[in-house]
């Protein structure tokens, strides 16, 4: 399974993500570019440029018409998917840390971080994809608390958000009405990235006390967990076979006292029923920021603090894995 290697950041990454196709991926880092590639043969389609801070986040929707980045500069931008012009620009208080499209493409979740006296908020607004003209006033503004929102996403048909917080816990919004259905402790520490099911009935979560967990949707109640040795940066789920990705490493401070072996940088595999880890591959020079899994399950990319994306294929006997219980 040879990685194909993507240079476009000069920075570390902190989100990729592939269209709803697979046949795009979109890489956003540190510096202040946000790329597309294609996902079969790594040749970079082009960039969207015009923040002024690092990216934190990126999204497109369903018919990969527009994208969605968030950054550092106080904005969330909007972008025709196809020429790389910027559409829309919305000015938040504060640094904008995750963007989703809505399963129907009409609205998108914004998490802004907690900072000079400004609390963190998830807002949600409309989005009409006949016009280059967006509105500027969120639907509805939810204020985590008691701890900042770290990550969000869409849960099955567009009902509720959930929400990854700093203190460790979850939260389910019933967005529409602002209200709070649900929240439970998930994790020891910050949650680190929050991924769907292709479905929307269950999420993993990662986290830096060591451990990624599966939850379902509409409960919160707690189905697997998987351990690591080191703090996991993201997780993510394969949709064919039944398997969890997770990667991470040591924070980026302390990496130059280790090798990269002992880093803990590999990207690895653990049985989703099971819990017992499978596999591991092997790669970036400083821990895995963050991780992605082709639609059709055909293969997965990761970024790293070192600020390359490697795309890997998986190789034939990927598919006829079988675990042995």
């Amino acid at each position: 399974m040879r990685p194909i290697l993507l240079q476009g950041h000069t920075r570390p990454l902190t989100q990729i993500k592939y269209n709803a196709d697979g046949d795009l991926l979109m890489t956003v880092a540190k510096d202040t570019v946000a790329n597309l590639w294609y996902s079969h043969n790594g040749e970079r389609v082009g960039t969207y440029a015009g923040h002024q801070g690092a990216i934190w986040t990126i999204d497109t929707n369903k018919a990969s018409t527009l994208v969605i980045t968030g950054s550092a500069d106080n904005t969330a931008r909007l972008w025709h998917a196809e020429t790389g012009k910027m559409l829309h620009t919305w000015e938040l208080p504060t640094a904008v840390k995750r963007v989703e499209f809505s399963h129907d493409d009409r609205h998108v979740l914004m998490v802004t971080e907690e900072r000079m006296g400004h609390k963190s908020g998830i807002y949600v607004f409309a989005i009409d994809a006949s016009t280059p003209e967006q509105s500027n006033e969120p639907i509805v503004i939810l204020r985590p608390a008691p701890s900042k929102a770290t990550v969000a996403a869409w849960s099955y048909l567009d009902k509720y958000i959930v929400a990854g917080h700093e203190d460790g816990s979850l939260s389910l919004y019933d967005w529409k009405y602002e209200e709070l259905a649900r929240r439970g402790k998930a994790h020891e520490d910050t949650i680190t990235d929050l991924q769907m099911s292709g479905d929307g009935s269950y999420f993993i979560t990662s986290s830096k006390d060591k451990t990624a967990r599966l939850f379902e949707t509409s409960t919160l109640n707690p189905l697997k967990m998987y351990k690591a040795d080191t703090g996991i940066n993201t997780a993510t789920m394969t949709p064919t076979q039944d398997l969890v990705i997770l990667g991470g490493g040591q924070a980026a401070s302390e990496v130059t006292t280790t090798s990269s072996r002992q880093g803990k940088f590999e990207s690895r595999f653990y049985h989703k029923v099971f819990e017992d880890e499978v596999g591991r591959v092997k790669g970036h020079f400083g821990p895995i920021n963050t991780l992605a899994v082709q639609p059709d399950g055909k293969g997965f990319a990761s970024g790293g603090e070192d600020g390359y994306v490697r795309v890997h294929h998986f190789d034939p006997d990927y598919f006829k894995f079988k675990y042995d219980y």
